[in-house]
């Protein structure tokens, strides 16, 4: 029996390889002949970068930037020389886990550290940039990397707005003449769909999450579409919300690419071809709920997976509502972990041992 396992991380407790590595373990026990190959999966959120570092070589870039409330946060990017790219990761420098839960608010925390990071890159000699966005701490809109790369955005009075969301009340013009030279060619790994304002755009989706009540969701919705009328972008164009906004900045004042987070690391790590060669694929992310079909890891997994005619079980910390409908979409099996834990070395056990008990049946599917 020959296994392909590409588990997403679970947030806060298991890596992507941590997890798969688990399920491999757990998978050995059970079937000590078994065949198991595990690949690194990511859709564009924290950790990305590091699933992928493997694979694309290159050498590690350290700074220290800007962190999403003003802080100096020490950050990091690849940058591939041969190929003049830099992979740059939005968690590293504007991510929610930077911040403890008390100090999530997404009012005042700012992308400028994203912006740092580009600069460095160009300045290292990157003509290319693959910006993994997710996992951010922020829902300005990407207005806080834009003024790191020379955009100024001013308010009645032709001074500066102040960085995050609550600046952007005050946002009267802008002038862009001093931002960098948009000829850079920029992929953006991205796993949302949403738009940047209106019910399903990044506040009223995201925002509560980031620290925002109710009502702070309507005022940064409104905020944002100002923005977005005053610089000459669609508020609602599909894609733009991803990473509170920072997608629509990339995609139009840069030029970006917007491009599937999930593809884009299947296609760096090879998996279509492990899946193949495979009889049973396994993937997984913490929760695995509705949410799971909006173009996460598993979900694409998943879809390739049916596509070569395999089996596909998800394993998952928990399931939450709508995890029917995965189901429905194709998954054969899914099974929440034997005892849910945030802390590492319990969540790998874990793992483990509900992977060895899965294939310890004579019918795994």
């Amino acid at each position: 029996m020959k296994v392909a396992v590409l588990m997403d991380s679970f947030k806060g407790s298991m890596t992507s390889l941590e997890a798969g590595n688990a399920v491999r373990a757990g998978i050995l026990t059970a079937c000590t002949d078994a065949e198991v190959t595990v690949l690194p999966l990511a859709d564009g959120g924290e950790g990305t970068v590091d699933s992928i570092s493997s694979f694309i070589g290159g050498i590690e870039k350290r700074l220290t930037v800007t962190g999403p409330l003003g802080r100096p946060v020490e950050a990091q990017y690849i940058l591939v020389p041969s190929r003049k790219t830099a992979y740059i990761e939005m968690a590293k420098a504007a991510g929610l886990t930077l911040l403890n839960e008390d100090e999530r608010d997404p009012y005042v925390t700012t992308t400028y550290g994203i912006g740092e990071l580009i600069k460095d890159a160009i300045a290292s000699g990157a003509e290319s940039l693959v910006i993994c966005i997710g996992g951010s701490a922020t829902n300005d809109g990407g207005a806080g990397m834009l003024q790191a790369l020379g955009a100024r955005f001013l308010d009645k009075d032709g001074r500066e707005i102040g960085r995050g969301a609550e600046g952007l009340k005050d946002l009267c013009s802008a002038d862009l003449s001093g931002l960098i030279d948009s000829s850079l060619c920029i992929t953006v790994a991205s796993d949302v769909t949403n738009p940047l304002c209106g019910p399903d755009g990044c506040s009223f989706v995201y925002g509560p999450q980031k620290g925002a009540s109710p009502k702070d969701c309507e005022k940064m919705d409104s905020w944002l579409k100002n923005y977005a009328d005053i610089c000459g972008f669609d508020p609602f164009e599909p894609g733009t919300g991803a990473a509170g906004g920072m997608s629509f900045a990339l995609k139009n004042f840069l030029g970006a690419n917007v491009v599937s987070g999930a593809d884009l690391v299947m296609e760096i790590t090879g998996a279509e071809t492990v899946i193949r060669g495979c009889d049973i694929v396994v993937t997984g992310e913490g929760r695995i709920d509705g949410q799971t079909l909006n173009g996460k890891g598993p979900f694409r997994i998943m879809e390739l997976g049916r596509s070569c005619g395999k089996k596909v079980l998800g394993l998952c910390g928990i399931t939450g509502d709508g995890y029917e409908k995965c189901l429905s979409a194709g998954f054969d099996r899914i099974v929440p972990l034997i005892r849910p834990s945030m802390v590492t070395s319990e969540a790998v056990k874990s793992m483990e041992e509900t992977a060895a008990r899965v294939f310890s049946g004579a019918d795994v599917l």
